[in-house]
């Protein structure tokens, strides 16, 4: 950020119209200054700040986007180099490799697994993003083919490899309205991507051998007016591609070097034949620092792993992991099955509902938002108290589902029995279930 807070507020027209989101000029030039706004926010800038700001008010790494709709991978936009200084913004996005010479039956299985490897874990549904296809067969139309052929069978992000302008041209004109990422410009051919990347408003992919061409080569295309750049620094072995990873980080973020404030993108796939060691190399590179990671191949005892990990490293951690408020069924519950409830911090919910689902009673299980705080927590808080649990109770819908009108509550807040009791009404019966998740099982097994 090369302005301070201060210096971006005296730019700014101080009509504290709050139309920006944030109640004063200063409290909007602050948000600037620490990347949490944009400037576009503000509808009273003048044309000449505009100029002044755009440079200060970009993020270190700038963020780009690639595919479209719900499937949408955005990468870059990162302001930190720990995560626990603030937070990671744009996960990297997970690529299979296709090549135009494999066999129709391993690209079909790879399609396959590609569309199949998905996991519901914490409310959210973890999967792979990206399919990256590449022209080894120096053939346009076959490379054309496979590419109209992903583009047809899924949703995915599109990666388009190949050194030959004449084949990136058909593969782009395939599926120029995905947004895919165009891979890659080198010295020698980049005076032929370039046009294309403009015309097709893609993002460009760079390599180099070492980072001090790559920086020549980036400078040479932001200055032709491109923008949406992603680095490869062309390193193939473990070692020196984490070291580069944490430099261009480095770079970008505390030496303010635009020509390295790109997302960058690995090859795992390239580094080793063992496809354990693939895994491990690709978890790395989920924590330092790569925005695209792409992949010889996806099983799903080695995908799931690095999903997780993804999905904690780029979670927010000022922020806990909260379920979505609402009624989940645990078994196949029917309209005399028990009800239960509790609160909507994840890990909360995961070990309550597996108790429910070890216990063999099919259940209703109530999660109530109390802001992703724990039971005791929220209690403690006043969000997790008789009333308010009485009042999401009536609102939740349960009373659609099960003739009985009984709700089992967290043993640890039994205090708030006798308040739930009177604002349910004398129709309702509360019952007080175990204080530890662990009794639950016991506790449904038994009809307590």
């Amino acid at each position: 950020m090369g302005l301070t807070g201060i210096q971006i507020f005296k730019l700014l027209p101080k009509t504290n119209c709050k139309e920006c989101g944030v109640p004063t000029c200063l409290a909007f030039a602050m948000n600037l200054a620490a990347g949490k706004a944009e400037l576009s926010a503000c509808p009273y800038v003048s044309e000449d700040a505009k100029a002044l700001l755009a440079e200060a008010s970009a993020p270190p790494i700038r963020p780009l986007s690639i595919g479209t709709g719900e499937n949408v991978v955005k990468i870059g936009g990162e302001t930190v180099l720990f995560r626990h200084e603030k937070t990671f913004v744009n996960k990297p996005g997970l690529a299979i490799l296709l090549s135009d010479q494999m066999p129709e039956a391993e690209v079909a299985g790879r399609l396959q697994r590609f569309k199949d490897l998905k996991y519901e874990r914490v409310g959210l549904t973890l999967r792979p993003e990206m399919v990256a296809v590449k022209n080894d067969s120096n053939d346009p139309g076959k490379f054309e083919a496979l590419v109209k052929r992903v583009k047809a069978e899924t949703d995915a992000a599109l990666i388009l490899m190949t050194d030959h302008a004449g084949a990136m041209a058909a593969g782009v004109k395939a599926c120029a309205d995905r947004v895919p990422l165009i891979y890659a410009a080198t010295a020698g051919n980049a005076d032929a991507f370039v046009p294309l990347a403009q015309e097709a408003k893609c993002p460009l992919a760079v390599r180099a051998d070492s980072l001090e061409a790559l920086c020549q080569l980036t400078d040479k295309l932001t200055a032709a007016g491109l923008k949406d750049l992603v680095l490869d620094s062309g390193s193939r072995s473990l070692r020196r591609a984490f070291e580069e990873q944490t430099f261009i980080r480095r770079a970008a973020l505390v030496q303010k070097n635009r020509s390295l404030g790109f997302p960058t993108i690995t090859f795992p796939c390239e580094m080793t034949q063992d496809s354990m060691k693939e895994a491990l190399i690709a978890a790395t590179f989920v924590a330092k620092y790569a925005g695209i990671i792409v992949l010889s191949d996806f099983r799903g005892e080695v995908l799931f792993p690095l999903l997780v990990e993804r999905l904690n490293i780029y979670t927010d951690p000022q922020r806990p992991m909260m379920m979505q408020q609402g009624i989940y069924p645990v078994g196949n519950p029917t309209e005399d099955s028990p009800v239960l409830i509790t609160t909507n911090f994840s890990l909360t919910y995961f070990i309550v509902s597996g108790e429910i689902e070890s216990s063999r009673v099919p259940s209703w299980l109530l999660v109530m938002d109390t802001e992703g705080l724990s039971v005791l927590t929220a209690w403690a808080a006043g969000k997790f108290v008789g009333d308010a649990i009485g009042g999401f109770i009536k609102k939740s819908g349960i009373t659609e589902k099960v003739k009985h009108r009984r709700v089992i509550i967290p043993g640890a807040v039994a205090a708030v029995s006798g308040d739930l009791e009177e604002e349910l009404g004398k129709d309702w019966e509360v019952k007080i279930g175990p204080r530890e998740a662990a009794h639950i099982t016991a506790f449904l097994k038994t009809g307590n």
